[in-house]
């Protein structure tokens, strides 16, 4: 099986070593080498990274990079099945996904459940409610047969994040074929001129609300398996400011 997992970095780093892994140098347009494959060859949207974060190394996999199997990761988060002390010995092998992907098209990160909000509550306290609800308004034109399952997905609690999956090919292609319609769109109509730094990200924070409604209208079967992080997380200021954007939102 001939599986390629690029990982979105736009600095140094440690990266896994094996041939399955594709260090992508995101937003490389302008930029120094860093000795990475760069997004800004080929077929590529490099220019856009400010807004579309890792999504730039995404469309540079999907025009350039051809496998059985496409996924995406990044340089401080990996797929990983059998955590170990040594977290650089516990990232996805290539031989543990030949076994995952054994009847499954498509392996997903565990997914985030928010508890006290909705996706659609936490977006809005966090960015801008006109980008969802922009987004909505495009599928509800373009691609109907979605709204079902995107109002009910706004509505929970629990989705998946970070924009990481691993995809068989043809699934890969449909998938970006959809979701970049859809973003290049959103980009047309929305004005982002006065988003802060953070904010201005918009195309990738809403493509992480995206994956699950494709998955679940297409009927996709998928596996999931544990993120790691490589570096330590302080749950504590995550948290608190978690509720600080609750209440302020508010």
């Amino acid at each position: 099986m001939n599986a390629k997992i690029i990982i979105a970095t736009h600095k140094p780093y440690q990266m896994p070593s094996g041939e399955m892994y594709v260090p992508v140098h995101v937003g490389a347009a302008g930029k120094p080498d860093l000795g990475y494959t760069r997004d800004d060859s080929g077929d590529n949207i490099s220019e856009k990274n400010k807004n579309y974060c890792e999504l730039t190394g995404l469309y540079w996999a999907w025009k350039n990079l051809n496998a059985d199997y496409i996924g995406l990761a990044h340089y401080r988060r990996h797929f990983s099945i059998k955590p170990k002390s040594d977290r650089w010995a516990s990232v996805l092998t290539s031989t543990e996904l030949e076994t995952l992907v054994n009847g499954c098209d498509v392996i997903l990160p565990k997914p985030r459940n928010y508890f006290i909000e909705s996706n659609y509550s936490q977006y809005i306290h966090a960015h801008h409610a006109i980008d969802l609800d922009t987004t909505r308004a495009i599928l509800e034109e373009k691609y109907p047969s979605y709204i079902p399952v995107y109002d009910n997905y706004m509505k929970r609690t629990i989705g998946h994040r970070f924009n990481m999956f691993i995809m068989k090919k043809e699934k890969f292609d449909a998938y970006c074929s959809w979701l970049f319609d859809v973003l290049f769109e959103l980009e047309r109509r929305l004005d982002i001129s006065q988003y802060n730094q953070n904010d201005s990200r918009v195309f990738g924070f809403v493509s992480e609300r995206l994956l699950d409604v494709w998955l679940e209208t297409n009927s996709v079967q998928y596996k999931e398996i544990p993120c790691m992080f490589m570096e330590k997380q302080n749950w504590l200021v995550k948290g608190f400011n978690f509720l600080k954007r609750k209440i302020k939102g508010s």
